[in-house]
């Protein structure tokens, strides 16, 4: 018996949005994670450093933590929510980056960083929480058992924002001056 994995149909516009908007966010935050989990590698770290006055003032280890949290949020707001598996872990993955984003905007308004990384975090925050709401409240997504081909699914979006992560930290690497 084949076995198909579909998005379930949005039953509105505000529906469409919400997949969306979670899809998009677990890319950015896999790809940003990714990118500061990398920086366990000291080159990596140091070709990091000059590019946001901020890295210089976070611990190497508690930067790299940072990125693995964001990554596997990233990847719990995606992998959770498309194939059925665990569905609840999407939104709780949804509150846990906007938690991160809240204590990433104290951080900032400690150095007080105002104009462009407070305003950021609370956007981003904001976004993450409304994900967060809306899966875990409104518009909650069924679990559905657990096959090969929905296993199979999860590893490959996961190896695809992996990925998606490598790209563009192996580009700054291999093209900077």
């Amino acid at each position: 018996m084949a076995t198909s994995i579909a998005l379930p149909q949005p039953r509105s516009i505000i529906g469409a949005l919400v997949w969306a908007v979670q899809i998009l966010m677990g890319v950015f935050w896999s790809v940003t994670g990714f990118g500061k989990a990398c920086c366990f590698d000291l080159v990596v770290w140091n070709h990091m450093l000059p590019q946001v006055a901020w890295f210089a003032a976070v611990p190497r280890p508690l930067f790299v933590f940072i990125g693995v949290c964001e990554f596997l949020g990233g990847v719990g707001l995606i992998v959770p929510a498309i194939t059925g598996i665990k569905p609840k872990l999407a939104p709780i993955a949804a509150l846990g980056l906007a938690l991160i984003m809240l204590m990433a905007a104290g951080f900032h308004i400690a150095r007080g960083e105002y104009n462009f990384f407070l305003p950021g975090n609370l956007v981003l925050g904001g976004i993450t929480a409304w994900i967060g709401y809306e899966r875990w409240v409104v518009r909650p997504i069924a679990p559905a058992p657990i096959n090969t081909f929905r296993a199979l699914t999860g590893l490959v979006v996961f190896g695809a924002l992996a990925l998606a992560g490598f790209a563009p930290l192996w580009y700054q690497l291999t093209h900077s001056q």
